[in-house]
Order: structure tokens, then sequence, then C-alpha cells
């Protein structure tokens, strides 16, 4: 059996859900996983900081960032209690926009991580998965706006080690499936961004709970990623709940090895560690 890891990983740390940390741990090591990274969600712009105060509320659970000292003590006392039975890593998710890059400087400066997922959850502080960032917009317009955004990014950030879900408007576009070809040029240029970078992209398994026609990112992608010599690649199921917790994992290590793929990564104090598929 190949390598059992997921890295993408939500807890009751992330504003969207209420999964217990031990728990995760728990379940992983009776499923089998061998390594997990806790990756958390931060996202300047449309959330605030526990230590800002002034939180708000939606359905009564709090729309905030991770509790930094919070999750960086339970965390450590979780490697101690467990580390001898599963590899335990730190990391968070970066839902990062242009005008929040400085937060997300500042932030990074604070603490050590092991791995950071760089996201775009929002632009303009208008969320996806709501569907207000794509009201009253054609599908070229959003589609466009979403890759000139990440490419503006991390034109200009660099404390991150993948990205994540790299055509994630997919998920949440109202007008179906847009083609590949529509966006071929810009997201060349991201790619070969990244790789001059020696930054790497993460396949995200929960495609399949979202129904979407291919992987995410998509097959073409992901050919291209390795055409333009591409090699750091993550696999996580951004799980969020006990259901979704290392689903997928190994049959995506086979899809990568289908596509010629030889190593997938995992991650220590921000560097890629190589495994063979």
């Amino acid at each position: 059996m190949k390598d059992y890891i997921d890295y993408h990983l939500h807890t009751e740390f992330s504003d969207d859900c209420t999964y217990d940390m031990e728990q995760v741990i728990l379940d992983a090591i009776e499923k089998g996983i061998e390594e997990l990274c806790f990756t958390d969600h931060v996202d300047y712009g449309i959330k605030r900081d526990w230590a800002w105060g002034d939180i708000q509320y939606r359905h009564g659970e709090p729309i905030a960032n991770v509790d930094y000292p919070a999750f960086f003590e339970k965390f450590n006392r979780m490697k101690e209690k467990y580390g001898n039975r599963i590899r335990l890593k730190a990391g968070m998710e970066f839902g990062m926009q242009s005008h929040t890059i400085a937060q997300f400087e500042e932030l990074y400066k604070k603490y050590s991580f092991d791995f950071i997922i760089l996201s775009i959850h929002q632009i303009r502080d208008l969320e996806f998965w709501t569907g207000e960032y794509q009201q009253g917009r054609s599908q070229k317009e959003y589609n466009d706006e979403y890759y000139e955004e990440l490419l503006n990014v991390i034109q200009q950030y660099k404390d991150y080690s993948v990205l994540g879900h790299l055509d994630l408007i997919q998920r949440y576009d109202p007008a179906g499936f847009y083609p590949f070809e529509k966006n071929r040029e810009i997201i060349t240029k991201i790619l070969k961004q990244i790789i001059a970078d020696g930054k790497g992209i993460e396949v995200n398994t929960s495609w399949h709970r979202y129904k979407l026609p291919d992987l995410q990112p998509s097959t073409p992608i992901l050919k291209l990623y390795k055409e333009l010599g591409g090699t750091i690649i993550t696999i996580g199921s951004d799980s969020h709940k006990p259901e979704h917790l290392g689903a997928y994992i190994q049959e995506t290590q086979e899809k990568l090895k289908e596509l010629g793929f030889e190593y997938y990564c995992t991650y220590e104090n921000m560097e890629p560690i190589f495994h063979r598929l």
C-alpha cells in the first residue's frame, strides 16, 4: 500500500468546521493515515483575528481567523501525545487577496510553520461560495478576474508552499464548466511563476464530493504543469468532517502516476520532501 498522507485538513480552529483536532488525529490513526498537516483557514479582509475582538457571528458560530496561540498550544500538545503513532505537521491555509498581502506577511513572521497553502477564496472581499462574487457578471468576467488576482498575488507574495485547488472558481461556477483553453494563457503564466519561485500545487480530492467533472486542478492544468517542469505536488482532502478525512488520497496518487508524475511531497519547516508515487 502506498503512503497514506493528508495535507489539507480543517479543525475547530477554522470558522467553518467543528471537527476537534484530537478527534481528527484519532480517526486518522484508525484509518491508517501516516501523516497529517493541519491547514486551518485564515482569510483577512472578510474575517477578523481573535485578538482584535469584536468578532462577528453567523448561525451562532464565530466568523474569525484561527486563534493562533490556542492552535499552536493544542498542536504541540497533540504532537507530544501522539507523535509516536502518527507524524503531525503545522500549517495554515492563507486565503489571500491583493489588498490583504501585508497582513499575511506580518502573520508569517510571528509563527513557525511547516507548510502553507495559498488559496484565493474571495476577491474584493466578495465570497465565491455564496455567489456574491459571480453575481451580475458574465462567466468570462469572473473567471478572468479570478486568475488575474491569483497571478497578481503570487507575483508579490512568496512565503507559501503550494497553491491550493488552483482552479477553485470551477467549484462555485453557477454557469457550469468553463473550458481550460479559455484561460490557458494566464494559467501558463501562473504555473511558470510557481515553478520559478520553487513552489508547488495541491491536488484537492474534494472534487469528488463537489461532483466536479475532473480533478482539482483539472487534468489539463496538471499536464501543463508537468510539461513546464513542475514537480512539487501535495495531496489533500480539504477535510471538514470525519467522512472527508483521507478520502481519495491513494486514488489520486494513482492518477498522478498515470499522468507521468513520479513524486508527491510532504513538508517540514517549509521545505518539500519528495516521496515516490
